[in-house]
């Protein structure tokens, strides 16, 4: 444990909904530092009473970023050592902080994250779709071409997608995912994260917006939506046999082969079969009987 550094700004995560979630590193940090950067100082306020922290503060928002990152920038360099956080999770994370952590790098000055809570790592450990590769998107544009224009870019991503959406928005926006994505795509909505009424809700777009015609929507939502699954290959039927024999070779018979080659390709197990029938036998018991319609 060390006292935070003269001119450093530290990258302070908040808890995303419950308290105890706070870390015992942040609350030093934040009880340590010169002051404070929120992005709303009445909701950090609340978060400072709980945990007997009296740093003063000063607000830093997208309103008055401009303004306030020049301020900022000046008592960092005059050595004061200062805490960035928002309401919520980690700071620059679809909230304000971005453009001051850069412009901090920009003027040499040491930044230093405080690691906490994200709601979007938060839903996707739990969500239940692929985890080793994902995108997060944070708020699509509200409306008109720019939000059309980024549906459709989702539209063939492969990796799990993460979105925030607001309440009130949600109907809408299970409506553009299906007319884009299809009502099939799987999703997952998480509701409410970490807090009281925390909800997971499993099940595909089309069925989401049956349930939320029903439901009024409430609290901040995540969205964790399935990507595409990977396009199987195209191969010609040259390239069909090779496989056929190469599955063959380990003893495996020509239906089970077709079948196996068919989870992977576009190609039917019927199409297959007949391909792998040209092939050489390499099974006596293949050799004089043929496969029934029942198997295929």
């Amino acid at each position: 444990m060390t006292e935070p550094q003269p001119g450093t700004l530290y990258v302070v995560g908040t808890p995303i909904g419950n308290l105890e979630d706070m870390t015992f590193r942040a609350v030093r940090i934040l009880q340590t530092v010169d002051l404070i950067a929120a992005e709303d100082t009445r909701h950090t306020g609340k978060l400072l009473q709980h945990f007997q922290i009296k740093t003063p503060q000063l607000s830093y928002h997208d309103h008055n970023r401009n303004s306030r990152t020049s301020e900022l920038l000046g008592q960092l360099t005059q050595g004061k050592a200062i805490a960035l956080v928002t309401d919520a999770g980690m700071p620059g994370i679809s909230d304000p902080g971005y453009e001051l952590v850069k412009a901090c790098i920009e003027a040499g000055i040491q930044v230093v994250p405080i690691p906490g809570p994200s709601a979007a790592i938060t839903a996707l450990s739990a969500a239940g779709l692929p985890t080793e590769k994902f995108v997060f998107e944070g708020f699509l544009p509200v409306k008109g071409q720019e939000r059309r224009n980024r549906l459709e870019v989702l539209q063939s991503e492969v990796r799990t997608i993460i979105l925030y959406e607001a309440p009130h928005r949600v109907r809408q926006t299970l409506q553009d995912l299906a007319e884009v994505l299809g009502t099939e795509r799987q999703l997952v909505l998480a509701r409410e994260l970490t807090k009281l009424y925390e909800e997971f809700w499993r099940g595909n777009i089309g069925e989401a917006i049956a349930h939320h015609t029903k439901r009024e929507p409430q609290g901040e939502y995540t969205l964790v939506v399935a990507g595409i699954p990977p396009a199987k290959p195209e191969l010609s039927e040259a390239e069909l046999k090779i496989e056929l024999q190469e599955i063959m070779a380990q003893g495996i018979s020509r239906s089970q082969a077709s079948r196996q080659l068919a989870k992977v390709t576009s190609v039917s197990r019927r199409k297959l079969y007949q391909l792998a029938l040209s092939l050489p036998s390499l099974h006596l018991d293949e050799a004089t009987t043929s496969t029934s319609k029942d198997e295929l």
